[in-house]
């Protein structure tokens, strides 16, 4: 036995005194982190307005640059109240979801839960996005001049693309790529440029397709975690990944795609650490290819190898890690045979950053607001889940949710102390964001509709109060 609190910490009903007590100590810690949560929120929102130079959200302001980068400060976004035809969409998934998604969770069919978090997860982006509406909130997200499909029309020869690619990274360079194609690696925009070659061009095709493979994490976590050996918290997590406010920048941001393509990476490593499919070397291999693919996608996934080797040490096994390393180097030599050698688009990245919007962007203050905005993505319930998940005897047994959060928590401290992801973070650290929603099905089981509900009010509000750029 691990004792009433890591008892209570797992979500079981408590009895008796003692474990009463216990469970009002944790609830108390729960209602303290979330309020805390709150306040981090808060100040991020109200700093930047108080007119105080040393900490604000972007130096050099005038009227138009704090109007298109910091008027919804610490999102990107500006501020704009207003519905759409999807609020009553949205709010319809959200009470769904609330009341029934943690008994259908705990009752339906493994394929039936996973292939519902997914749809669920979709129709939980696709409503949000729809308060937007149709053009505004779905089919031109990507359209910009900034964004990937801005370039794809010019892409005729890719593998001339991929040979001089790091030469258009920086901004005093003739013929740069634009803003989002320069800050990553060419993975998206080939991605994107397929999706063209077989006669899907165009924002719609290009949203759907992040809309898909990024509600499609929600399936992944929950099949890592079952995959590790606890189906009990992966089906008490089920409705959290369903019903996150991560879901109004999944539709849509090409994060979202990052994120989804990672999160089977990780599943399939799982899946072939516990050889919980008929080829576990394959799913090895698999897993390998879509990291691999991942910091092709973007040069910060490579902090997904924190995830990587949580699943590995829960586990308790390093048996796929040849089979990952065959998949993910096999990527590697792919692109690098064509030309594109993904170190010197890391060290040019750098630069081309502080080139942009970023130099203008005060580290002081966006070190504590990027995880303001990451809180609003991930919702409240998350941080009141975090005093459960620093519970030492559930991290000493490998707990997976445990020990997956932690992994995903260090990823963004990491990514968070490079300072290279000043603002924006709502969408850019998706690809861990979406581990750390795990974290509430640590929490009493009998407190998880009250959560869900505030986990839907915060995606509501940000929604409706807030036109975020993705």
């Amino acid at each position: 036995m691990l004792g009433a609190s890591a008892t209570f910490a797992e979500g079981d009903d408590v009895i008796g005194p003692e474990q009463r007590a216990a469970g009002r100590r944790f609830a108390y810690r729960d209602l303290t982190a979330a309020g805390l949560a709150l306040l981090l929120v808060a100040a991020a929102f109200v700093v930047p307005r108080l007119g105080n130079e040393t900490m604000t959200a972007i130096v050099h302001r005038s009227a138009e640059s704090v109007r298109d980068f910091a008027d919804a400060a610490p999102l990107f976004g500006f501020r704009d109240v207003h519905v759409g035809w999807g609020t009553p969409v949205a709010i319809v998934v959200a009470v769904a979801v609330a009341v029934w998604g943690p008994g259908l969770a705990s009752r339906l069919s493994w394929r039936h839960l996973t292939l519902g978090a997914w749809l669920v997860s979709a129709a939980w982006a696709m409503s949000l996005a729809m308060v937007d509406g149709w053009q505004r909130g779905f089919v031109r997200r990507l359209t910009s001049e900034d964004e990937y499909l801005h370039e794809v029309p010019r892409i005729t020869d890719i593998p001339a693309t991929l040979r001089g690619f790091t030469e258009r990274i920086l901004d005093d360079q003739p013929d740069s790529w634009t803003t989002h194609v320069s800050g990553h690696p060419p993975g998206a925009l080939l991605t994107l440029v397929w999706l063209d070659r077989i006669g899907l061009a165009g924002g719609t095709w290009a949203s759907a397709l992040c809309v898909v493979v990024g509600a499609s994490a929600a399936a992944a976590v929950i099949v890592t975690i079952r995959a590790l050996g606890d189906e009990s918290m992966a089906r008490r997590a089920a409705p959290f990944l369903m019903l996150a406010p991560t879901a109004i920048w999944v539709a849509v941001s090409a994060d979202a795609l990052f994120a989804g393509v990672v999160a089977w990476g990780i599943a399939l490593l799982a899946l072939s650490a516990r050889r919980a499919v008929r080829f576990p070397a394959t799913a090895a291999v698999g897993g390998g290819v879509l990291l691999g693919f991942g910091i092709y996608l973007s040069y910060g996934l490579v902090l997904m190898a924190l995830p990587a080797v949580a699943v590995l040490v829960i586990a308790r096994t390093a048996r796929p890690l040849a089979g990952a390393l065959v998949g993910a180097l096999a990527v590697a030599a792919a692109f690098t045979a064509y030309g594109f050698w993904w170190f010197d688009g890391y060290v040019l990245v750098q630069e081309r950053y502080y080139q942009g919007i970023a130099s203008d962007r005060p580290f002081r203050y966006w070190a504590w607001a990027n995880f303001a905005s990451l809180v609003c993505a991930v919702g409240v319930a998350v941080p009141a889940a975090l005093p459960r998940v620093f519970t030492w005897p559930q991290l000493k047994e490998l707990s997976p949710v445990n020990v997956l959060v932690v992994a995903a928590l260090l990823a963004v401290v990491i990514a968070d102390l490079s300072a290279l992801s000043k603002a924006e973070t709502e969408r850019i650290w998706l690809p861990f964001a979406v581990w750390l929603l795990a974290a509430p099905a640590l929490l009493p089981q009998r407190s998880h509709r009250f959560w869900l509900a505030l986990q839907a009010l915060g995606a509501l509000a940000v929604n409706h109060l807030f036109f975020t750029n993705w």
